[in-house]
Formats: C-alpha cells, sequence, structure tokens
C-alpha cells in the first residue's frame, strides 16, 4: 500500500490505538537500547540487562545509581512530532490510547491524556521503605548518588526492571484498548521485549489495519512503512 492508502485507513477508522517502543523516543534524542549505537552496543562492565535488574539493583545500587543517572535520564529531551501528532489525534477523537514501553514521560508532555506506561516512568520514584513519592527532579539533587528518603530507605525509579512483572492495572487497561481498536499502529519498536511485545496478538481489528511504522523492516510483518515515525505520521 501507499502511504495515501494507508492515511485513507486511518481517516476512517474511529479507534485507533497506537503502541510505541524506543524509536518513537530516538528522535527527541533520547538513546535506545538495539540500535548499532544503542546502550546494548556500548562497552560497560556488565550489560545493561543485567545493571538494569531488580537483583542488581538491590545489590548494587551505587553501580545501579551511577549507570541510570548516566544513561536513563535525558531531561533536555522534548516530545517530537510523532508525539505531538498522536496528541492532535486523541484530541480529535481519533486516537483511544496509547501504549508505550516508553518511560520518559513525552507522550504526557505533548498532551496525550491516556497513555499506558508498560515499563512505568523515570518521573515517578518510591521509596521502597515506606512508600513515599519523589519527582524526578528530587533525586536528580542526589545524582550520581543513592538517593535515600527521609525515612531513611532507598528511593527506587518506578521503572519496570528485569526480572519484575509489568504493572497489572496498567496491563489490562492496556489489553482494552488493543482488543477494543478498529487500527493499531505499531512504532519504533523491535518487537523483541517480552511480554509487552505480545501484546499485539491481542488485536482484534481487520488484519490491514495493523501497521507496523519502524526504521528498520521486520520480518513477517505484512503492512509496514519503514523510515522516520515523526516524519510518516
Amino acid at each position: 500500500m501507499t502511504l495515501e492508502e494507508y492515511r485513507e485507513r486511518a481517516d476512517s477508522a474511529k479507534r485507533i490505538v497506537f503502541f510505541g517502543g524506543a524509536g518513537v523516543s530516538t528522535e527527541s534524542g533520547i538513546p535506545d537500547f538495539r540500535s548499532v549505537d544503542g546502550l546494548y552496543n556500548q562497552k560497560y562492565d556488565e550489560p545493561p540487562e543485567t545493571i538494569l535488574s531488580a537483583d542488581y539493583f538491590y545489590a548494587h545500587t551505587e553501580k545501579f545509581y551511577k549507570f541510570y543517572f548516566d544513561k536513563m535520564i535525558c531531561t533536555s529531551a522534548k516530545p517530537n512530532a510523532a508525539h505531538i501528532k498522536l496528541a492532535e489525534w486523541e484530541k480529535a477523537g481519533k486516537l483511544s490510547a496509547v501504549v508505550t514501553q516508553n518511560i520518559d514521560g513525552l507522550h504526557q508532555a505533548a498532551g496525550s491524556k491516556k497513555v499506558y506506561e508498560l515499563h512505568g516512568s523515570t518521573l515517578r520514584n518510591v521509596c521502597t521503605h515506606c512508600g513515599r513519592r519523589y519527582s524526578l527532579a528530587d533525586i536528580l539533587k542526589t545524582a550520581p548518588n543513592v538517593p535515600k528518603c527521609a525515612c531513611g530507605g532507598i528511593i527506587k525509579p518506578d521503572v519496570v526492571l528485569y526480572g519484575e512483572p509489568l504493572p497489572q492495572i496498567e496491563t489490562e487497561r492496556a489489553v482494552s484498548e488493543i482488543m477494543k481498536a478498529d487500527m493499531l499502529i505499531v512504532g519504533g519498536t523491535s518487537l523483541t521485549v517480552y511480554p509487552a511485545a505480545a501484546f499485539i496478538g491481542y488485536y482484534r481489528g481487520a488484519p490491514e489495519n495493523l501497521i507496523l511504522i519502524n526504521k528498520t523492516p521486520i520480518a513477517g510483518f505484512v503492512n509496514q512503512l519503514n523510515g522516520k515515525i515523526g516524519e510518516i505520521l
């Protein structure tokens, strides 16, 4: 199909859901994990999958935060054309929800209201002892040292680390939205991170309305547009 044909399908859809990954935020200057320049292809004493695990967080909290503050926080990032277009679609009543694997809060910064964050958010942080909540600005005051709560407990980012389950309520609501969608646009993801990547299996709409937008082609995906997601949207 041509870009114009995809646009016609989007125009006729009534319940569009967008499922996005790291590629949505790379155009805002936030590095992804699996590209040539991604975190997984950079050299560290331990691989990022190890550092960003729950076991590592509790066993080596200081090392975790040095990596976290250095590589996972980008306070200068702003919403790009993709974030802005999706927020416009929602405001116009075309987009039902955004389901994202990203943890940067850029969809909300662009104006999107109905956003399901499968992997949490760097903007929220919680004391592992008393449950008190802290903002990103709060914990940045201690960087690169371990942030501590007023009660003395260690503060943990409200993000899903390797070895942790996805948030139940957020997951259930995201699945419900995908099941009700008459168009599912998958964008900026390699579809290799599970269980999140399996979410597209809940789509019940027309097969021709399941669309992938990604810089690089993904084998087996029938309807796909390859290029910058901001430009295509």
